[in-house]
């Protein structure tokens, strides 16, 4: 089992230099191989069992049924779910279907839930894709090994230059930079919201509120109401198989299948539901964040304060009233990333050279 998992675990290694947010990062990182452990899970025989197991008579061979009703689904009474399991029907949902073809409710979703896992994957990581291309590796560049601290004071003195150079150079210019990143951002709150009714429809409706529903069903009287995961997930299902008998007729049999597989969907699903829900709760939170970032240049100066104490007020409310929203969050992840009295020693030298400028265009 931990030989399926190994790969894994390079998804979720974080590198040290930080150019997106934590809450991003939950997307392409953590929620990303959980998906793909997913999607392993459910296509390893192994340590699921077979995924279907008909009940078959003599006439048909058991590969046979079990390949037949695997590709052509299966189905269930739906009036079957609230009649009493062992007394009235043999199991929920599985009942005489003659007559009821109205009544039936299909299954063949379980063919496509390891494909589905993983399309959800590719499109979690799509949105760091495209910021890493985007950001095109500033950050690591405008470090430049600052972030040790421990190095040459003239080396140090010479780095600090060049980045202080760079930053008086290029102020006012980063906002496309910046707001590509807020983009992706936003991609990635749709995206949560996307797959959500995404899984809905694969699950013909009834993914919405599902985790709302287990949690009613498990407070409530079992008696009263339909199990949601064995509604959408059944552990039994039936299925029609056709075949000319020696007369030359067509042959009807009805058989009753077990979904072992579904003992593990329904707790992939249950899991996806409220991770998913949190996920977008607080990916919200992020993207109002930066809504109010945006149109709040004091929020900006009240952030770099809280974030970076090290540094004067005076040169926080300095740099900001001359900079703009893009220099804002570039100074912000370069705090994040290098040698904290490095970067107090380069803003407050960026805040003189913005003081002395203002002062030479006032006497000019």
């Amino acid at each position: 089992m931990l030989d399926v998992f190994r790969g894994l675990k390079n998804l979720i290694k974080v590198s040290h230099i930080h150019i997106d947010s934590p809450i991003f990062r939950l997307h392409y990182s953590i929620t990303v191989m959980i998906l793909i452990a997913f999607s392993l899970i459910v296509t390893t025989r192994q340590y699921v069992g077979n995924p279907i197991d008909c009940v078959h008579t003599k006439d048909i061979p058991e590969d046979v049924l079990n390949t037949y009703c695997w590709i052509h689904s299966t189905y269930t009474i739906k009036s079957a779910f609230k009649k009493k399991a062992g007394v009235l029907v043999p199991y929920p949902g599985v009942d005489n279907s003659k007559g009821k073809l109205d009544d039936r409710k299909c299954y063949g979703y379980y063919q496509w839930v390891c494909f589905c896992l993983f399309f959800q994957a590719i499109l979690f990581y799509t949105p760091r894709w495209l910021w890493k291309h985007w950001e095109g590796g500033k950050i690591h560049a405008l470090m430049m090994d600052l972030d040790i601290g421990i190095c040459s004071e003239v080396e140090k003195k010479q780095k600090k230059k060049l980045l202080l150079d760079y930053l008086w150079e290029n102020l006012r210019y980063h906002n496309w930079w910046c707001y590509r990143y807020y983009l992706c951002e936003l991609l990635s709150f749709g995206n949560v919201i996307g797959q959500m009714f995404l899984m809905n429809r694969f699950f013909d409706g009834a993914f919405l509120t599902f985790g709302i529903d287990v949690v009613s069903f498990m407070e409530s009287d079992q008696e009263e109401r339909i199990d949601p995961m064995i509604f959408i997930f059944p552990r039994m299902t039936k299925c029609t198989f056709y075949k000319y008998g020696v007369s030359g007729e067509v042959e009807r049999h009805d058989a009753v299948c077990i979904l072992p597989l579904n003992v593990v969907n329904e707790k992939i699903y249950i899991f996806l539901w409220f991770w998913f829900l949190i996920l977008g709760v607080l990916t919200l939170g992020v993207v109002l964040y930066r809504i109010v970032i945006i149109l709040s240049p004091r929020m900006r100066v009240y952030l770099l304060r809280i974030r970076f104490r090290l540094i004067r007020r005076d040169a926080i409310d300095a740099i900001v009233r001359r900079s703009k929203m893009g220099d804002w969050f570039l100074f912000y992840m370069l705090g994040e990333n290098i040698d904290a009295i490095i970067f107090r020693d380069v803003m407050h030298e960026l805040a003189a050279r913005l003081g002395h400028h203002k002062t030479d265009l006032q006497d000019a």
